[in-house]
């Protein structure tokens, strides 16, 4: 069994990046701690660490549109930001449709009736897992 090199997804916000790992298999999305925003340097060197350990070979981008599928301004910003980190690393970067992540996120915690405050902590992560899962399973599904 050939073991790939792994995908890093990120849930890019203005404070925090929500981070999460795929498995070797490529089957399976982990969560990461979230990364607190520092400045580009010290997100870059971050970044850049994670993607040594883990052995990336890809960065997954959660892409924020609107409802209607069109890119905003906040699709411009994270476009413009990964476009940089994929220059900085020579790692591909993919851009994935994230629209409903958070609003999912924020769903599954409060199912689990995790406290506001938790919540508040662990709705990057968790958008950063669910960004990355969806990817992974639409790569495993054969096409009609």
């Amino acid at each position: 069994m050939v073991v790939q090199k792994r995908i890093l997804a990120l849930d890019v916000g203005e404070r925090r990046i929500g981070l999460a790992v795929s498995d070797p298999l490529g089957w399976t999305a982990q969560g990461l701690p979230t990364l607190e925003r520092r400045n580009r340097q010290a997100d870059l060197e971050a970044l850049m660490g994670l993607a040594q350990h883990y052995e990336i070979r890809m960065w997954l981008v959660g892409l924020p549109r609107h409802m209607s599928g069109q890119e905003g301004t906040q699709a411009a910003k994270v476009r413009q930001w990964a476009d940089g980190l994929g220059r900085h690393s020579g790692i591909a970067v993919v851009y994935w449709d994230e629209r409903l992540t958070t609003v999912e996120a924020g769903r599954v915690l409060r199912a689990a009736s995790s406290s506001r405050a938790q919540t508040k902590r662990a709705i990057d992560r968790l958008s950063a897992v669910l960004l990355l899962q969806s990817y992974l399973d639409a790569q495993a599904t054969p096409p009609l």
